[in-house]
């Protein structure tokens, strides 16, 4: 082979090592523009990560006495109220049901309790019923039997439960007053039901209870109402999750 063929051919194997060393540069170049410009596709795409869930509405209702009914108070104040605004802040959407009425006792919400769970279908019911029963001196067998039927007929409807746990003035005697603070937990317990211990913490055990209560020393006035929101709202609060 002349000198002059074999230059040639050394020419052309350069030159194709030449086109092949840019093929390659331009097919990675390809490659990586493309997986760069295919992340936002993904993001947007099936791929993308979920966001995060906005909290549920949930259907609430109190079933209490006048504690939970206003007596005696300014319409919109009372703690009820004051719940739905939290609500309105923590859960859009969600509603209250005040189904509470003065005077009323476990037996009056017993009675009462199937007829709103078909209408409202809450998915919380919060029960404040007991302390008419105490003041009237009703049986706390019969108490804690009605208490029992309501926090089961409330599950069974597929709501989760909070009891409002009350006590009785220490006038009534220790070893009374000691029973009838453990129907609550008692109840409670045996039910898988959620429970604030005492519903009147801060105001009917403050050093001074007369600064929480209207002139008749039995209703909370408008002054104890955070307080008594600030007493259910935690336990709620884990329910609501």
């Amino acid at each position: 082979m002349t000198r002059l063929a074999q230059g040639f051919f050394d020419s052309q194997r350069i030159l194709k090592n030449s086109v092949n060393t840019s093929q390659g540069m331009t097919s990675t170049l390809f490659n990586r523009r493309h997986f760069t410009l295919s992340l936002p596709a993904l993001c947007l795409g099936g791929f993308a990560l979920p966001a995060l869930a906005a909290p549920q509405p949930r259907k609430l209702l109190v079933l209490g006495d006048s504690i939970s009914a206003e007596y005696g108070l300014p319409r919109g104040s009372g703690w009820v109220a004051l719940l739905q605004k939290q609500l309105d802040q923590s859960h859009p959407g969600s509603t209250v049901v005040n189904a509470s009425i003065s005077g009323e006792t476990t037996s009056g919400g017993r009675t009462r309790l199937p007829a709103l769970l078909r209408q409202h279908q809450p998915t919380h019911v919060l029960i404040e019923l007991g302390s008419n029963d105490a003041l009237r001196g009703l049986p706390l067998n019969m108490t804690r039997d009605n208490l029992a039927f309501m926090t089961q007929a409330a599950k069974d409807a597929g709501a989760r439960v909070l009891l409002l746990g009350m006590q009785m003035p220490p006038n009534y005697g220790a070893e009374l007053t000691r029973q009838f603070a453990a129907v609550y937990p008692a109840v409670a317990k045996a039910h898988g039901a959620a429970l604030v211990p005492f519903f009147l913490k801060g105001v009917g055990d403050d050093a001074d209870p007369t600064r929480w209560f209207q002139s008749d020393r039995i209703h909370p006035n408008e002054a104890a109402q955070p307080r008594l929101l600030a007493n259910v709202w935690p336990e709620l609060q884990k329910q609501l999750k």
